[in-house]
């Protein structure tokens, strides 16, 4: 019992890594109703930007607020090049957009910073900690954190202010938010800067696991079966989706890889979401689109 615990925990605390990203996902489609491919292209220039500015001898928080101020920069350049001209356009040609987008950060991180591997090292500890009997890794300790600190965050943001009310009602109808004479473009930017500081932070979590390289960009796959049980349009959702897909993938490779072979930790996350959706499209969290015909 005290090993299902330990490795319960250990993947429920890898799973809000999921959610950190997944979180930018949502704030995305909240706001333009289109999923963002261009999320992990963003985790990656944000931590490729942080590495290469604190490897030239800027501190730390010198780095993060240059880095922010990057990002804030680059979804000022992302409404007006690209999503201020297709104002009103049907959902697929922004997903379209967003997808060449995601080309054009790789390859501006790249022409920025070149191609190599750089390390990251946060001095957060990823030793097992033991807490309650069990070893619990600090490092992942530290994420959730993060994340518990980021939605409470968010979610007094969407609930709380009056720009969260402008959010909800651009998410709800586009053309009447324009009627009533709420600044679309506005909108846009400030949610596209708040997915960049999402960006930003699930960049340096995931450059210090994994190390800050171009397949960086690929860990947006792993938060599509996130959205889909959690739902597209809930923070809390993406949490909580990231702690299922977390805790299912190590409880199937230690107890199902055994019977039908290693390596189920990879695709276990999308079967289930394939199952998700043949039951609950919309997911636990999400909106059920109800349209009269």
């Amino acid at each position: 019992m005290d090993f299902f615990l330990e490795v319960l925990t250990g993947g429920l605390l890898a799973g809000v890594m999921y959610s950190l990203v997944a979180i930018g996902f949502v704030l995305i489609y909240k706001a333009s109703g289109v999923f963002n491919f261009a999320q992990g292209a963003m985790v990656l220039f944000a931590a490729l930007t942080f590495v290469s500015l604190w490897e030239h001898g800027i501190p730390f928080w010198g780095a993060f607020v240059m880095t922010l101020l990057s990002m804030l920069a680059l979804a000022w350049g992302v409404e007006r090049v690209v999503l201020r001209p297709l104002v009103n356009r049907p959902p697929i040609t922004l997903f379209m957009a967003t997808l060449g987008l995601s080309y054009v950060i790789e390859g501006l991180a790249q022409l920025l910073w070149g191609s190599q591997v750089h390390g990251l090292e946060l001095g957060i500890s990823d030793e097992p900690l033991e807490v309650g009997g069990m070893l619990v890794s600090q490092f992942d300790l530290f994420a959730a954190g993060v994340a518990g600190v980021l939605v409470l965050i968010l979610s007094l943001l969407f609930n709380k202010t009056r720009i969260g009310i402008t959010l909800r009602a651009v998410a709800d109808d586009q053309l009447a938010a324009l009627a009533v004479g709420i600044r679309l473009e506005r909108i846009w930017m400030i949610v596209w800067a708040v997915a960049g500081f999402v960006g930003l932070v699930a960049g340096l979590l995931w450059g210090a696991r994994l190390g800050v390289q171009f397949s960086l960009s690929l860990v947006v796959l792993k938060a599509l079966p996130v959205l889909i049980i959690g739902g597209f349009t809930s923070v809390g959702g993406a949490i909580v989706g990231g702690l299922i897909i977390g805790a299912s993938e190590k409880l199937a490779e230690i107890y199902l890889g055994p019977l039908i072979g290693g390596g189920i930790e990879n695709w276990f996350p999308y079967v289930l979401a394939l199952l998700f959706l043949l039951v609950r499209p919309s997911g636990i969290f999400g909106e059920r689109a109800i349209e009269r015909v």
